[in-house]
């Protein structure tokens, strides 16, 4: 295709968007409300994933080691246990340590812990993560095999019970977010083709007198592809300053009563950017599936 005829194309398009003001104010409104929906989708999808994830960092292996083991039986389980594949950092922490920890942990009730310091009673332990939380079992499991080791925790149970929540989660967001934009789909692409309908006269006639069928697709492409970014633009600018908002104003309380919220920037970029690819894409589909059946005359 020539540049100029291209140009012709892209000129006709963006006229037709004017040419047919009530049409393409509803074509744009369609867009504009289905897309705000799914990009609200979006953005929960990610902050529940934000938690599931921060969650599941927090899981990590506590590997208490024997009591009459000495300092060279540590460095010897270390080295065996940096061997383990999958591990992504191992912490020593020793008894003291641990002691300190567990008076923290209780607040104002650890201070009864205090007169068991001299005769400090507690083992001196590795904590392990995994490169991974999921593989947290399999290197556990590894880790239990070990000389030295007198037990691992790593809460079995309470992991098992975390990776079903989360997956569980993930796969209901993404099934929501994917319902959600094939009902947006259905419903823009519809809309769209009321406005192509209305102008099936138009596009017999140019037809008859001799265009080819590209002649008469691309401005209907072009317009198709026009009113689903234009429809984005829209939602995209109501969330993004109504997530910025909420993320300055009320992102410190959330984060003491809930959670925290996803930084604006780079998820509002990555959100704003598939909202358009959805609604050019959209935008086009509609266009092109409504042109379709005038041609053939």
């Amino acid at each position: 295709m020539k540049l100029r005829t291209l140009g012709r194309h892209v000129r006709e398009g963006t006229r037709n968007l004017g040419r047919n003001g009530w049409m393409t104010f509803a074509s744009i409104s369609a867009v504009a409300v289905m897309l705000f929906v799914v990009g609200v989708f979006l953005l929960l999808i990610m902050n529940v994933n934000n938690v599931a994830s921060g969650i599941e960092d927090d899981v990590e292996i506590k590997v208490y080691i024997e009591l009459t083991a000495t300092e060279e039986d540590q460095a010897e389980l270390l080295a065996e246990i940096e061997q383990i594949s999958n591990i992504d950092t191992v912490t020593y922490v020793d008894k003291e340590e641990g002691l300190n920890q567990l008076i923290d942990s209780l607040n104002d009730s650890g201070q009864v812990f205090e007169s068991i310091r001299e005769e400090n009673p507690l083992n001196d332990s590795y904590v392990v993560r995994a490169t991974t939380p999921q593989l947290t079992e399999q290197v556990a499991s590894k880790i239990e095999q070990l000389t030295f080791v007198e037990r691992v925790n790593y809460g079995r149970e309470y992991v098992e019970r975390l990776f079903m929540v989360t997956d569980f989660i993930r796969t209901v967001g993404l099934i929501l977010v994917a319902g959600m934009m094939f009902t947006a789909m259905f419903l823009i692409a519809n809309t769209i083709k009321l406005t192509i309908v209305a102008r099936k006269r138009e596009i017999q006639i140019m037809k008859l007198v001799g265009a080819t069928n590209s002649f008469i697709r691309w401005p209907f492409f072009i317009e198709g592809m026009l009113l689903g970014v234009v429809g984005a633009l829209v939602p995209i600018l109501i969330i993004g300053f109504g997530y910025s908002y909420l993320y300055t104003n009320w992102g410190s309380r959330i984060e003491i009563m809930l959670f925290s919220l996803v930084p604006v920037f780079p998820y509002m970029w990555q959100i704003a950017g598939l909202l358009i690819a959805i609604g050019a894409f959209i935008g086009v589909w509609g266009s092109m599936m409504s042109v379709r059946k005038f041609l053939k005359v």
